[in-house]
């Protein structure tokens, strides 16, 4: 049962990976340590992908929102802001489960031995509302009232914290590109040491980052329960046996919420369930 759980684990993580690989293919950026800035740049990717990651072909949602969210384009914020909408009422927290690159990486470091995994701990639920906070200061209200002169905000999520744009973005960038080591200081350093934690974090905890920090994890959330792709359980052959809870690495249990904000669709439970209890 283990090792046919494992097959269909790596049958997601090539799926993530294929798409992952698709949307950063600009080869050149990473030759030349240089952004793609062409057109594919003004349409947004489903997942955390970063804009500055020298092989992206488009832009991370959370990432295109802050930097309009405070200006005078319109066109562009609405569009944004329904490819979120249309997005998460389409699919929900599928995009986490299987699109989403940062969320390939945490899966892979977890897989990483250690002495102890961290299941929960106390706090736990109370930390994942952490999401929603910083949805709603760093994405929103901060790039909004927190301007400059000309009143443009400034991505502060993405300039304070996120550890997908250090890793995919950040890093790569300093790397390839002499001009930029000259140019990093104290804030390249507080973003590097916020990555170090995230991945030492994931190696005990499953995706820590998606379960506490991430903003596009929240608005997909909120789309879960009402979502076109969702979750059923039929309750005639359900036996209450608990294998679908049990298996759940974000520790949802789907009897009491098949489409729990938390659920990120990865499929472990209709896997496990030996009844076939649950659909889609």
């Amino acid at each position: 049962m283990d090792k046919k759980k494992q097959t269909n684990e790596w049958k997601r993580h090539k799926i993530q990976a294929v798409w992952a690989l698709l949307t950063n293919s600009y080869l050149a950026g990473f030759l030349h340590g240089k952004i793609y800035r062409g057109s594919l740049k003004n349409l947004c990717v489903p997942g955390l992908n970063c804009y500055s990651c020298p092989g992206a072909l488009g832009a991370c949602p959370i990432g295109a929102m802050q930097a309009v969210i405070g200006s005078w384009n319109f066109k562009f914020t609405f569009y944004i802001a329904g490819f979120l909408m249309f997005t998460g009422a389409l699919i929900g927290r599928f995009v986490c489960g299987w699109l989403c690159p940062f969320g390939l990486i945490q899966d892979l470091l977890h897989k990483i031995p250690a002495p102890k995994k961290i299941k929960s701990f106390r706090g736990d639920k109370l930390l994942r509302k952490l999401k929603y906070l910083i949805l709603l200061l760093f994405v929103i209200l901060l790039p909004m009232f927190a301007v400059d002169v000309l009143g443009q905000g400034a991505p502060y999520f993405c300039k304070l914290i996120c550890p997908a744009g250090t890793l995919e973005g950040g890093l790569p960038l300093v790397l390839l590109n002499s001009s930029m080591r000259s140019a990093i200081g104290w804030l390249y350093a507080w973003k590097n040491a916020l990555l170090i934690v995230t991945i030492a974090l994931s190696i005990l905890i499953y995706r820590p980052f998606c379960k506490y920090i991430c903003p596009l994890g929240a608005v997909y959330s909120i789309f879960n329960p009402v979502s076109v792709f969702r979750y059923r359980i039929d309750s005639g052959r359900c036996t209450g046996c608990n294998t679908c809870a049990n298996v759940c690495k974000m520790q949802v249990d789907p009897v009491k919420n098949a489409n729990d904000p938390e659920c990120i669709r990865c499929g472990a439970c209709k896997k496990a369930c030996p009844t076939k209890a649950i659909h889609f």
